[in-house]
């Protein structure tokens, strides 16, 4: 079996629509995700192939994982895309305490 060589951004992209497809469940939101496929591109045309289960959001990592988190808790399964790892800090409250 030959070795595929792919970034992680095109890893991310193949992943998210494996298993956006196989289950209507799964939806992605963050910033810049519908309009810009994301900061470094990660998420490219999934608006095209799954609609409204792509959406942008307002810039506030608290806002975002606090409504990924009251997600799950109602069955869905939300992937949520914050910038850059340097903001999971403030999102401490959500995961710590309400997730």
């Amino acid at each position: 079996m030959s070795k595929r060589i792919i970034t992680f951004s095109e890893a991310t992209k193949e992943a998210m629509i494996e298993e956006m497809r196989a289950d209507p469940n799964v939806f992605v939101f963050g910033e810049d995700i519908a309009k810009q496929g994301g900061i470094f591109g990660q998420f490219t045309g999934l608006k095209e192939e799954f609609g409204n289960r792509v959406k942008d959001t307002p810039i506030s990592e608290t806002a975002l994982v606090g409504a990924g988190v009251g997600a799950a808790l109602a069955g869905s399964k939300p992937v949520i895309d914050l910038h850059f790892a340097d903001f999971i800090g403030i999102t401490m409250d959500e995961i710590l305490n309400q997730m």
